[in-house]
């Protein structure tokens, strides 16, 4: 049984917090830029910030299978760090940047259909021309976004995330002023409007990747992990980067892709429920981002346990995962519940009727208490299965659960008609079903069979 095997360990705990919180405050400072992009926007007109809305989501689902992929060397890395191959570590870095040298055809492939497919969805043309410009100007740094993607992930594998935090942080401060300047037209920049807030996203990754750079080719990091020594293609770690990094960029497309059609489906019930919407998932920023870190901090743990073959220590990374991330939702559903109200209104327009979004939005919060412990489960048990390499099942269960969450959405929505709470309902339940698969297979055990193991590791 699950239960019996956790074991709690204060040591463990701390090292888990000591990783994962750096990544929070990395996940928070993506979270920050996105915002402040989107702000800058708003203040020119509301065209410009819908336009830095859909071309920055296109951006991002354009990216999302890559990145999937070259990010899954946190999981490689701790691996090999915890079976004391340290120069194997820095060779997994150069596969992950050749892969992303060799996903810049497919890049502008992509690119040129997404670009079509802007104008198919009937945009006015002022604003079409708007994302457009944005959209392709993201999609000429993807390559630098991808290579800070593994160089990150490297960090994390080895345990150094304040790096990450450090470098993160620093491209935001960078990206705040230089958007404003870009934008606007300060500090000797012309005004660019959207094409300035683009350019400052990009310089902004640039100067994190330089800096990643520089702590990569740093002598201690250098020596540790023999990187003058790695700048090569090894096959056999790129056969294996592939055969289990491929399902979790597979898995991360197709959730993505399901869950804004879920969203472009609930917003077609009207302005009352998108905006309640937006304020629903506006505070599950709060639990969302947390959370991430703390998968990224439990899948390089576990990666480490089972390069070391210690399954004693993922039994106590498993309790320490559970106790941080079920105290912290418990507390936040806690929250939602008494204060969803206030916390709602928060929104609220200094002119206008307000009140069926309140009362929509207040509902849909009550819901979230629920979401917000389930996706708790799912943040560490799939960091626990990624970190042990089950991307397969967790690639084949968690797209499958998404899918038909979304085919039963549709009925819910189009063709049942029965409403936004009841839409609502059935997503946050679709939410639990999913916690409680992956608690299920966290439970069997299956993932950490020996022979599960030496397939894992074998190149």
């Amino acid at each position: 049984m699950l239960l019996a095997r956790l074991h709690f360990n204060m040591d463990t705990l701390r090292t888990l917090l000591s990783i994962a919180l750096p990544m929070v405050v990395s996940q928070g400072a993506f979270a920050v830029m996105i915002f402040t992009d989107r702000y800058f926007m708003s203040q020119i007109d509301p065209t410009h910030m819908a336009a830095s809305l859909g071309g920055g989501v296109a951006f991002f689902f354009s990216l999302c299978f890559f990145s999937g992929v070259i990010s899954y060397a946190n999981a490689l890395v701790a691996q090999y760090r915890g079976a004391e191959e340290p120069n194997k570590c820095s060779r997994v870095v150069t596969q992950g940047l050749i892969m992303a040298v060799l996903s810049q055809p497919i890049m502008l492939v992509i690119g040129f259909y997404v670009l079509q497919l802007f104008t198919v969805m009937g945009h006015e043309q002022e604003m079409l021309a708007l994302e457009s410009s944005y959209f392709s100007i993201l999609m000429l740094g993807s390559l630098f976004a991808l290579w800070k993607a593994c160089l990150s992930s490297y960090f994390a594998g080895i345990g150094r995330t304040r790096v990450v935090m450090v470098c993160d942080v620093a491209g935001l401060i960078l990206n705040i002023p230089l958007c404003w300047a870009m934008a606007f037209g300060h500090f000797g920049f012309p005004a660019m409007g959207i094409d300035g807030a683009a350019w400052s996203t990009v310089l902004s990754s640039v100067f994190s990747l330089v800096l990643f750079s520089i702590f990569y080719l740093a002598r201690q990091n250098r020596l540790a992990f023999f990187v003058m020594h790695s700048f090569q293609l090894d096959m056999p770690i790129m056969r294996r980067f592939l055969r289990l990094g491929l399902p979790s960029g597979v898995e991360l497309f197709l959730n993505v892709a399901a869950f804004n059609l879920f969203l472009l489906m609930f917003q077609s019930y009207g302005v009352t429920e998108g905006a309640s919407a937006a304020i629903v998932f506006n505070w599950d920023i709060l639990s969302f981002v947390p959370m991430l870190g703390l998968n990224i901090g439990i899948v390089s743990l576990i990666g480490h346990s089972v390069g070391a073959r210690s399954m004693e220590k993922t039994n106590e990374v498993i309790s320490a995962g559970f106790l941080i991330a079920i105290s912290y939702s418990a507390m936040l559903a806690l929250l939602y519940i008494i204060f969803r109200y206030p916390l709602v209104d928060v929104f609220a327009p200094p002119q206008g009727d307000f009140s069926e979004i309140r009362t929509l939005a207040a509902f849909m919060m009550i819901g979230l208490c629920c979401y917000t412990m389930a996706d708790a489960i799912i943040q560490v048990s799939g960091g626990v299965l990624r970190g042990a390499g089950d991307t397969q099942w967790v690639m084949y269960s968690s797209t499958a659960l998404h899918w038909i969450m979304l085919v039963i959405q549709y009925l819910v929505i189009r063709v049942w008609e029965w409403g936004p709470k009841a839409s609502w309902l059935v997503f946050c339940a679709m939410i639990l079903a999913i916690a409680l698969v992956f608690l299920m297979r966290l439970k069997s055990g299956k993932w950490r069979d020996e022979q599960a193991l030496e397939a894992v590791m074998a190149e």
